[in-house]
């Protein structure tokens, strides 16, 4: 079995749905970047998004959210959907109904995104890999902080891991087969409770690739903590403004921006035919684009932040690193753009393979005759569902670069400074959209 066989196609708009021709609204989309850029110079000339802002919540909702016993069901339903997914995983049958490959592929990876995005960053709490640590100390009788060495590598580990998976998903061959998914989940598990009782708790913070998927996505929640630690209702820039500049945070958002990216291309048909004709097998071509779009989002925006802190007359260390959270409302609009459809189709797909793991004829849940709702994946109302995906993640993306100008750059300089940054921006927009509808 094949991925291609197991999950339809990413998307299934096209420029026919679109509600004008598709030159107009690249231009559209520019222009709305623009228009926004020189409003904000005009009208934003301090920094307003503060760790302390936000509306209180009540303080019922606060403290159920606190609260023991509902973490403790997050918790156990969590572990109860893994343990389910290994009996799947190592007793069911290598076929097209194994819920497996909709789980990893769909619900870890698309499902725990857009999750995270209206909860925040929920798998560091419901991470497996987290309690059967817990679990060994506690049977060992050692305290939960324990580590053998004090952890510095900052979000880099997850830049590799987010990029692993990515080419599991996107370029290995045979990734839906079981024997593949046992060496990955199995190996993915047993590689992270080692690092995670070397380094320690801090390891699963800021270096689990999937945590820092979820956690980054899930700073465009709602709901979120402000700096005295009280739960706030608050917009979408608030959370991206508080992530802490750590090594390698320019790394893991370029993956997470350049592998949505990666996949949109691989779907081209002169590239899909120029691979098929090569005499390199797929695999080197494959993985060679990958890190190559991922690579050219880092390197713009490195070359747009460092261009833009000369123009302001600052230093550029440590200035790409400060513009890095600015990427993840874009690769939230990617990511929504490319897999809403899947999503809609495949994660309900997977709910109804869930209740027969074994692969026996079995609805041990009661979920078998789900159908996906088609008025989610008409193509009219996913080709709508892109385009404000794409554009509202760019112009979010604009005005988080722009506080954060104002912020680093001297105040004469801070909209000169961003031009850049806006460059950069609006190709990041008219790739995008191109990608999306390259036919």
């Amino acid at each position: 079995m094949t991925l291609a066989l197991a999950l339809p196609a990413h998307g299934v708009g096209s420029r026919e749905d679109l509600p004008l021709p598709f030159h107009l609204l690249l231009i559209g989309a520019g222009l709305a970047l623009v228009v926004s850029f020189v409003a904000l110079g005009a009208l934003w000339k301090q920094p307003r998004l503060r760790g302390e802002d936000g509306r209180l919540l009540p303080i019922t909702l606060s403290l159920a959210l606190d609260s023991a016993p509902v973490r403790g069901l997050f918790v156990a339903l969590s572990l109860a959907i893994t343990g389910w997914t290994l009996v799947a995983l190592l007793f069911g049958k290598d076929d097209a109904n194994n819920p497996v490959p909709s789980v990893v592929y769909v619900w870890l990876w698309v499902g725990l995104a857009f999750t995270s995005m209206l909860f925040g960053g929920v798998w560091r709490l419901v991470n497996p890999v987290r309690w059967i640590r817990r679990g060994l100390l506690a049977l060992g009788r050692i305290e939960e902080e324990f580590s053998l060495s004090e952890y510095r590598l900052g979000y880099w580990p997850a830049a590799v891991g987010l990029l692993a998976f990515a080419w599991l998903e996107l370029v290995a061959p045979d990734n839906a087969d079981l024997f593949t998914l046992r060496v990955a989940i199995l190996g993915y598990l047993v590689l992270s409770l080692v690092l995670s009782l070397l380094f320690g708790p801090a390891y699963l913070r800021t270096g689990d690739p999937f945590t820092a998927w979820c956690s980054l996505y899930g700073t465009l929640s709602p709901l979120g903590r402000r700096t005295d630690g009280r739960w706030v209702w608050r917009t979408p820039l608030h959370g991206p403004l508080q992530v802490e500049a750590r090594p390698g945070l320019l790394a893991v958002t370029s993956v997470m921006l350049g592998s949505t990216a990666y996949d949109g291309f691989s779907g081209e048909t002169r590239w899909y035919s120029f691979v098929q004709s090569s005499d390199l097998p797929s695999e080197v071509w494959g993985t060679a684009a990958l890190v190559t779009f991922s690579l050219v989002v880092a390197g713009s925006l490195y070359a747009a932040a460092s261009l833009s802190a000369r123009l302001a007359g600052v230093s550029v260390r440590g200035v790409a690193t400060a513009f890095a959270s600015s990427l993840v409302p874009i690769a939230a609009g990617y990511l929504i753009a490319h897999y809403w459809s899947l999503w809609v189709w495949e994660g309900t797909n997977g709910l109804a393979k869930m209740s027969d793991p074994l692969g026996t004829g079995a609805n041990l849940l009661g979920t078998a005759g789900l159908n996906p709702p088609a008025a989610l994946i008409a193509p009219g109302f996913v080709a709508g569902v892109q385009v404000v995906a794409i554009i509202t993640g760019h112009v979010l993306g604009v005005v988080l670069a722009h506080e954060r100008a104002i912020t680093l750059f001297p105040r004469r300089a801070a909209v000169v400074g961003q031009l850049p940054l806006l460059a950069v921006m609006v190709v990041y927009t008219v790739g995008g959209l191109t990608l999306l509808f390259s036919s």
